[in-house]
């Protein structure tokens, strides 16, 4: 962790911990490069201490579950000052270090409404800093940072038995907080007169949306953003509260942080007695005798293979225990390796051609050689040679058949509306790598907007990204995966020719 803010007691260091993972994820959304992303990280969280700790200062610390100071937690607080930090840099003339799309954002009449009235900011920024701290964090950890619920009641000192039950009334009481703050909002006629209607149907989940109320929640932004925050389900409250808190990259950020507990990357996310727990000796012991005896076990079943193949010939008789007096080797050594054995469909193993050029090596003359020659031809005339059905030209025909695939590929549609979509592409090395590069094509001409967890480079159809300076290695069977909005039009089919570092992969099941 960079040059931040001094603990003032243990748990605060844990805090720090967790909350800077956070930032620097929201930060490296926002900034061109790794280097700007860590100096927006660190500029970011110092200030944002400050404002939590001069905001407990002034309002007195709170005990308990119920405190009496509605603000904001200390996650969302500290991502606030992420954007405002960079929106600082950008009237400050650093903008050339921030992501172009954010810049365009600082800019436009949709950053205004996080610095305008009060009653203007948006509809779950409001409600969330209108509840109480503790249920703001409850809600803010379980639906935004996607931390599994048991973690979540070890870090806020709840009962685990009760946390399912806490979280579905953290839920109704902000929807109860959104349907107050919308009505307070100065709506228009418009707005207003549907206002009644909106709480009714998004009350109930299998409520129909009537045909006028549709159309105006297309148009009407502010009613968009109330039937999101309102509804108990269909994943609007994620969605509502990290763009009604971030702003720009809402999104982008909930998809990262979904991932990185998917992956155990998070630290919030570790079950706090999972990780305090040392392995138990005695267990990895046992696991260790029950490895070493399943291993016994294949290797006794591959002799038995081996020793009952080789003791009879290609008709189903016992070999003759002189045959090896003659030019030949025994049987039992012709017997290919257990993954190399025929199947059921296939003929038998070809007989090594290469025996009788190893007898002439140990000191046979030549008349010795000819003559096992004609006996090997007079024995074998009648019955087909082992071999035959499978020519020595066969492995040119099918070259390297059991060679595994380089990558398996994988695409997943997250979201999609008109004229936009969010998706995921998952790539898995069987290979260890260094660093990746991932390609694919479009078919319909879908033009990505934005990326992360990848630096994105797109060419007409051809879209190309490359690894962020944080996820460059990947394990053998591991998997790296990339995030992205993008933009289209008529239809939106998935890609297609996906590569990893120029070999072709697979389509996973």
């Amino acid at each position: 962790m960079p040059d931040l803010p001094t603990p003032q007691d243990a748990a605060e260091a844990t805090l720090f911990s967790e909350c800077w993972d956070a930032v620097l994820s929201y930060a490296d959304l926002c900034t061109a490069g790794s280097s700007g992303a860590r100096q927006l990280a660190s500029e970011a969280f110092s200030h944002g201490i400050r404002e939590v700790r001069a905001t407990e200062d002034s309002g007195g610390k709170s005990f308990g579950r119920r405190s009496r100071t509605p603000r904001l937690p200390r996650i969302p607080t500290l991502l606030t000052s992420v954007r405002q930090t960079a929106a600082r840099w950008e009237s400050q003339g650093q903008g050339d270090r921030l992501d172009p799309d954010l810049r365009l954002w600082l800019n436009s009449e949709k950053a205004e409404r996080y610095s305008g009235p009060p009653l203007q900011r948006p509809l779950a920024l409001r409600a969330l800093r209108d509840m109480q701290e503790a249920d703001a964090a409850l809600l803010w950890l379980a639906e935004v940072e996607a931390i599994p619920l048991p973690a979540v009641t070890g870090r806020l000192g709840l009962d685990p038995e009760g946390a399912s039950e806490e979280l579905a009334q953290v839920r109704r009481v902000f929807r109860d907080r959104c349907h107050r703050n919308h009505l307070d909002t100065p709506l228009d006629a418009e707005c207003r007169s549907y206002a009644r209607l909106l709480d009714a149907v998004t009350r109930s989940p299998g409520a129909d949306t009537p045909e006028d109320l549709s159309r105006h929640l297309a148009r009407c932004v502010e009613c968009a953003e109330a039937a999101a925050c309102l509804r108990p389900g269909g994943g609007g409250v994620p969605a509502a509260l990290a763009g009604g808190v971030l702003g720009w990259g809402g999104l982008a950020y909930l998809e990262r942080r979904r991932r990185a507990v998917e992956s155990g990357l998070s630290r919030s996310s570790a079950d706090p007695d999972e990780v305090a727990a040392p392995p138990d000796p005695e267990e990895a012991k046992a696991r260790i005798g029950r490895a070493g005896l399943l291993v016994a076990a294949v290797i006794v079943s591959m002799l038995a293979l081996v020793v009952s193949l080789g003791a009879f010939d290609s008709d189903g008789e016992p070999v003759a225990q002189d045959e090896s007096a003659s030019g030949r080797q025994p049987v039992g050594d012709q017997v290919p390796p257990a993954d190399a054995l025929p199947s059921a469909t296939t003929s038998p193993a070809p007989e090594p051609s290469d025996s009788d050029a190893s007898n002439s090596g140990s000191g046979s003359d030549g008349d010795e050689n000819d003559e096992n020659d004609e006996n090997d031809e007079d024995s074998d005339k009648g019955q087909k040679p082992q071999g035959e059905a499978t020519a020595s030209h066969e492995p040119d025909d099918d070259p390297e058949p059991t060679k595994p695939a380089y990558c398996k590929a994988n695409y997943d549609l997250v979201n999609q509306w008109p004229d936009g979509f969010q998706a995921t592409v998952t790539v898995t090395s069987t290979k260890a790598l260094d660093d990746w590069r991932v390609g694919w094509r479009f078919r319909d001409g879908q033009r990505i907007t934005q990326m992360w967890d990848g630096k994105v480079d797109q060419d007409g159809s051809r879209v190309t990204a490359t690894a962020a300076d944080y996820n460059k290695v990947v394990p053998a069977g591991g998997r790296l995966a990339v995030g992205f909005l993008a933009s289209w039009e008529g239809e939106n089919s998935a890609p297609y020719d996906v590569t990893l570092n120029g070999h072709d992969c697979t389509h996973a099941s």
